[in-house]
């Protein structure tokens, strides 16, 4: 388990990840003005907060989220949310003593999504999901969780069912990832994470 908190001039963040049965508990408060094109107020952090309740739902990972925006726009409030919630996720993962890479297809309608990660601490992003606010929180979530993931749109013409498919993806493939595994697979042996101040 692992809980890490995010303190800026722009928001507030608390985050706890730990293996169990996928509870999800996300509270993004605060976001009064939309700052991507296009969208209404809110909109950004109310999708934000759904994917994020997919992602423990179909990781197998407990999930708690409490955010809070103090300028009122969530484009912070969410790309904030992802830069905690994937240090979190790292923090509470031994990448020495799981299986380390694992994939996933998901379908959800018209849209199929492949994902594929690897957990080492090789921060890497690639994708191009159709909304750009998602796009940016699941490159946020990686590189900040210090894996690499790639996804791939086989298809999709609904943005929603893309975007959710994908988020389904990289959870079913980071539960495969973590999965036990009794010897260590990298060549450099263990990796070892510390934080500044533990």
């Amino acid at each position: 388990m692992a809980t890490l908190e995010r303190e800026t001039k722009e928001t507030s963040i608390v985050v706890t990840v730990a293996f169990g049965a996928g509870v999800a508990d996300v509270k993004l408060e605060g976001a009064l003005a939309g700052s991507e094109p296009g969208r209404a107020a809110g909109a950004s952090a109310a999708f934000a907060r759904h994917m994020v309740e997919t992602l423990a739902k179909w990781s197998g990972y407990d999930v708690k989220v409490h955010a809070r925006s103090k300028d009122g726009l969530e484009h912070h409030l969410v790309e904030d949310v992802a830069i905690t919630l994937g240090r979190a996720f790292r923090a509470a993962i031994d990448p020495g003593a799981i299986a380390r890479v694992g994939h996933a297809y998901v379908p959800m309608d018209e849209a199929l999504v492949l994902a594929a990660v690897d957990l080492v601490e090789r921060p890497f992003y690639e994708g191009d999901l159709p909304d750009p606010m998602m796009d940016h929180f699941m490159r946020s979530f990686a590189t900040e969780g210090g894996m690499t993931l790639h996804l791939v749109v086989v298809r999709g013409r609904n943005p929603h069912h893309v975007v959710e498919a994908a988020v389904k993806a990289t959870a079913v493939a980071i539960r495969e990832a973590t999965k036990p595994r009794a010897e260590r697979l990298s060549t450099k042996g263990a990796v070892a994470l510390r934080r500044e101040g533990a």
